[in-house]
């Protein structure tokens, strides 16, 4: 398949790293200095939030927040899906197929039913939700449009991932992985069109994406994901997350690119979500790339924070953007989250 478009979209209300940095001190028990060492640790120097910073304390528990996720999300979703359809040239008539991903609140029709009316797909649109899969959500995504679009080559699909993080910290929880949320994870959402091979016109500047892989590691489910209950959504980040990242990521790497006939060295672009520092060093260190391989991904942590399912797709956008590579070099899309899993997409420019 063909990457026709994409468009990330965020909410209106920006603030400075220190502003949000200043909000969780007056609404936590934690510590200033700890707070705040946490938060300059991410090296995130602002964030754009569902709601203006004042509003987070009028939140009353679960219900509240899911409701703002679910209007808020709504109508960021449906704002990238527009934009995305612009940028490619194509009609919403046009989509045959809508994949949804989201892990930042539930809802059930499944929030893309609503984003498809909005945003005036047809009625006969096919749509996958897709729930749970968190920061490899966009990569994902990007494998089941190239499943649905290698089946049906004339036809037209689209990804939208929509992330409200902001609203699933915890006022009153002081733990390391609630403060690090606090201070790395940001809100927003973006929207990838894709084409068949029999509808590429060779007019896109996306890559072609050639290969996927999936991988499920045992026994790491505590990793990264959601402790769910009366509170809501408490995120769950371990301390040996990257250790993990350490030991896996490179070997699984090399492994698909060796499947292909390359190796880490012939790849020219690198399609890296923004985990955080610690994730994005050990990727650059473990894979030997070159220093500014991933000054896309370190861009967008540092200006957006780290949004889940939808920095993949930023990245990937500002890639398209400022850098594109030249036409036949390989590349490579990948991200990780809950599972522990991750993603890996061959690209071809």
């Amino acid at each position: 398949m063909r990457v026709a478009s994409v468009r990330t979209v965020v909410p209106d209300h920006h603030y400075d790293q220190d502003q949000i940095t200043q909000a969780v001190v007056r609404r936590t028990d934690a510590k200033e200095e700890l707070v705040r060492r946490f938060h300059a640790a991410t090296q995130v120097t602002g964030r754009n939030l569902a709601l203006p910073i004042d509003e987070y304390v009028k939140l009353d528990g679960f219900t509240g927040a899911n409701d703002v996720y679910i209007e808020t999300a709504v109508e960021l979703a449906t704002r990238a899906v527009g934009d995305a359809l612009d940028r490619a040239g194509c009609s919403p008539r046009d989509v045959d197929h809508l994949v949804f991903c989201s892990s930042t609140g539930v809802a059930t029709p499944s929030l893309d039913a609503r984003v498809a009316q909005r945003a005036g797909l047809r009625e006969d649109v096919t749509r996958v939700p897709m729930f749970g899969l968190g920061c490899a959500a966009g990569a994902a995504g990007l494998s089941r449009l190239y499943d649905y679009l290698r089946g049906w080559p004339e036809r037209v699909a689209v990804l939208v991932c929509v992330e409200l993080c902001s609203l699933t910290v915890q006022r009153d929880d002081g733990s390391v992985a609630n403060l690090v949320a606090s201070g790395l994870f940001g809100d927003g959402a973006a929207a990838v069109v894709a084409v068949g091979d029999r509808r590429d016109t060779g007019a896109h500047r996306g890559p072609r994406v050639v290969a996927t892989r999936s991988r499920l590691y045992p026994a790491t489910e505590r990793l990264m994901g959601w402790d769910v209950g009366d509170h809501g959504l408490r995120v769950v980040l371990a301390a040996d997350l990257v250790d993990h990242v350490d030991a896996t990521l490179a070997g699984d790497v090399t492994a698909f690119l060796g499947d292909h006939g390359l190796s880490p060295d012939r790849v020219g672009s690198w399609v890296c979500h923004p985990g955080g520092p610690k994730v994005i060093e050990t990727i650059q260190r473990r894979l030997d790339l070159e220093p500014d391989a991933l000054d896309v991904t370190w861009d967008s942590l540092r200006t957006m924070g780290n949004i889940s399912s939808v920095s993949v797709l930023n990245v990937l956008e500002e890639t398209i953007a400022r850098r594109r590579p030249p036409d036949g070099e390989p590349g490579l899309l990948m991200a990780l989250g809950p599972g522990f899993s991750s993603e890996l997409l061959l690209l071809r420019w």
